[in-house]
């Protein structure tokens, strides 16, 4: 057994990376992505590594099967059971609307108001039963329910964070009924306290849990014919693994699985470059996701919002999605104004350059226009196209329309359009956030993000940008990197001058053993167990919550006061001393690190140069944001570890392209890693 695998499924390519522990080399495989059908993809990376199956150890999964179900709505049929009168609680929501502005907008719940049951239970604010279970409600809910055709069930009551006593008692009537194992207890899997956000997360479990169950079963069944023994090991949202066995018990946590599993190949690697403030940019074929690292520590948030009116109240690595990817249309609106995205050409019919039909120019092709991409080294063409069918293609759509002059000033515009875009979703994860970008390092990665990184640092005066060795397959790295993790929350929703601190400790410390606990069934070697804590608090009346570390589970109340107040000032320069504290909720993180993989191993030492001249390939004309020059292109795959030299420079690898601006400062380290100083 050698060999430890990680594959990422994207929304354009499958990536998979291997790594043989014994003789430290890697083969890395990329092909197109099936959304028929993910494991095909999969299944045909791991053929072209031509890696034996049965002397692989470990394969880790990054996988978009349960948010691409959820964007997509190809969902199973959920019924739900709740406590009388609160059946619409899920439609409710929060007084918000889809559009903020205007008199449209639709929203439909994930679950139909007939599939929505209500029985006899009430429990109060303080844990109290009020009114006792009725189980005969419940026997006629869960009858009338699979008459209507649901597949999963949600037991969602009332205050069950308080006490969850009815919850239980529905679950095993449930179990002797319903014939399969798609039932989810709301409290179990979020107990917190408020309900449309806990009902939420349980609804969004329970329509992509049936989802991620078939497809797990398929992959595996597929990995066993072809030899392979051991676990899958699928990411979470939360950045770590999770054993494929359980992983459909609590499915909602591998929403944003793939872009997670990126931001832990970010703070992994940057921390051995020396960076522990890294704003993490990865830029794919369909979409651009943007995250902060701090100090060495992904930022994690329980509060995601994937899409309006879905709020996912699990600890999820904190990522801003927006749709600018590399595939990304360039349109003009019925203002007559330039768009670029969220639309995508996808894998099919994908950007005009990749001749498989797209007639709609993208980024990508922009790139392609301005000479930034070499025409002959793409990746994935069936049929080339000719440089002037593509700038034709250009004015077509987009310049003739906006009154531009040639192909060259229309792609110029479709890019500062795409790096506007990008640029915001970057200040939104730091400036919006209280942090300074010119702290940070900009880390980019995936297929298309070294091609636009230098230029946005220069628009948020980020003043480095790191490009690790393997950018186009950093979500795969991510997923050999990444540590198991488990998550839990529970809910005190008390002034904390009335709290009971021994119960605080006490929920800490049934945190920390349920983890160790799942973490030892997976049955999975750890080198060592690490326990986070960090808690919810907000000033009494306010609707936000502040989270903030604490290093101690038996932390004081004075301790827990200072460090909200702390936390606070720091957030919003505001001290509120007349106003009283509440401790909201309390998290802990139980993390078993695996072995760590040593970064050497992504360089290709067997063609590396003795001197930066050497890598030099060709010369052609390329248009920077001072306009064109003719700039020297650089194979990276050739590069000598502590070398320097200074932009203009175009630097081409297998699975990215990276764009030097002129006077840049490129510095390659001892792993090969690119630190461009602007």
């Amino acid at each position: 057994m050698a060999h430890t695998i990680g594959v990422d499924v994207g929304g354009t390519f499958t990536d998979l990376i291997s790594f043989d522990t014994t003789s430290e080399t890697v083969k890395i495989a990329k092909v197109l992505s099936t959304p028929e059908n993910q494991a095909f993809g999969v299944m045909q990376a791991l053929a072209n590594t031509e890696v034996p199956m049965e002397t692989v150890e470990t394969v880790i999964h990054g996988t978009t099967v349960t948010t691409n179900a959820l964007l997509e709505r190809k969902i199973s049929s959920v019924g739900l059971i709740t406590t009388k009168g609160f059946r619409d609680v899920l439609e409710l929501g929060r007084r918000t609307r889809p559009k903020p502005y205007g008199m449209t907008g639709v929203f439909e719940c994930i679950i139909p108001r007939e599939l929505r049951l209500e029985v006899r239970e009430r429990v109060d604010s303080d844990g109290e039963i009020v009114e006792p279970l009725n189980e005969n409600d419940v026997n006629k809910a869960l009858k009338k329910l699979l008459e209507q055709g649901a597949e999963s069930l949600i037991i969602h009551f009332l205050h069950s964070y308080k006490n969850d006593i009815h919850e239980r008692i529905t679950e095993e009537i449930a179990k002797d009924i319903w014939p399969n194992s798609f039932i989810t207890r709301g409290s179990a899997l979020v107990s917190e306290f408020r309900e449309y956000e806990r009902g939420t997360t349980a609804a969004i479990n329970a329509a992509v849990q049936p989802v991620l169950h078939r497809y797990v079963e398929r992959l595996q069944q597929q990995l066993k014919e072809e030899q392979y023994s051991k676990d899958l090991l699928v990411m979470q949202g939360n950045g770590g693994t999770v054993s494929s066995n359980i992983v459909s018990e609590e499915a909602v946590k591998t929403v944003m699985s793939g872009p997670a599993s990126g931001v832990m190949a970010a703070a992994y690697t940057s921390m051995q470059c020396g960076f522990s403030h890294v704003v993490t940019y990865d830029m794919g074929g369909t979409s651009c996701d943007v995250g902060l690292i701090v100090d060495g520590i992904p930022q994690v948030t329980s509060e995601l919002e994937i899409e309006y009116a879905m709020p996912i109240h699990v600890p999820m690595v904190d990522v801003h999605t927006i749709g600018a990817g590399g595939g990304s249309l360039a349109w003009v609106n019925d203002s007559g104004l330039l768009q670029v995205g969220p639309e995508s050409a996808g894998s099919q019919p994908g950007p005009i350059c990749y001749g498989r039909g797209g007639k709609k120019p993208t980024i990508t092709d922009a790139n392609l226009v301005l000479g930034r991409l070499n025409p002959d080294a793409l990746l994935s063409v069936d049929t080339p196209v000719s440089q002037e069918f593509v700038q034709t293609k250009l004015m077509e759509h987009v310049g003739t329309k906006l009154g531009l002059k040639d192909a060259e000033e229309t792609a110029s515009a479709i890019i500062k359009i795409a790096n506007m875009n990008m640029a915001g979703a970057l200040r939104l994860v730091s400036l919006a956030r209280g942090y300074d970008p010119r702290d940070f390092a900009l880390f980019a990665f995936g297929g298309a993000g070294p091609l636009h990184a230098v230029a946005l640092a220069q628009e948020l005066g980020i003043p480095k940008v790191l490009v690790p060795m393997r950018p186009g397959i950093t979500n795969a790295v991510g997923c050999v990197v990444a540590d198991f993790r488990h998550d839990f929350v529970n809910s005190v929703n008390e002034l904390l001058a009335n709290v009971d601190m021994e119960k605080v400790h006490e929920i800490f410390s049934a945190q920390i053993r349920a983890g160790k606990e799942i973490i030892e069934s997976e049955g999975i070697t750890v080198e060592e167990m690490i326990v986070i804590h960090h808690v919810d608090m907000q000033f009494q009346g306010q609707t936000h919550i502040l989270n903030f570390p604490v290093q101690n589970p038996r932390v004081s109340r004075s301790s827990l006061q200072s460090a909200f107040e702390k936390a606070y000032w720091n957030r919003f320069g505001v001290e509120l001393p007349e106003i009283r504290a509440v401790l909201v909720n309390l998290h802990t993180s139980v993390i078993g690190r695996r072995k760590p993989v040593p970064l050497t191993t992504l360089l290709p030492k067997s063609e590396q140069k003795s001197r930066i001249d050497d890598c030099i390939i060709q010369n052609r004309p390329v248009c920077f944001e001072s306009g064109w020059h003719n700039t020297q292109i650089y194979n990276r795959e050739f590069f000598p570890p502590n070398t320097e030299f200074t932009g203009p420079a175009i630097i081409e690898q297998l699975d990215t392209t990276i764009v030097v601006e002129p006077g840049n400062h490129v510095e390659v380290d001892k792993q090969g890693n690119l630190i461009i100083s602007l």
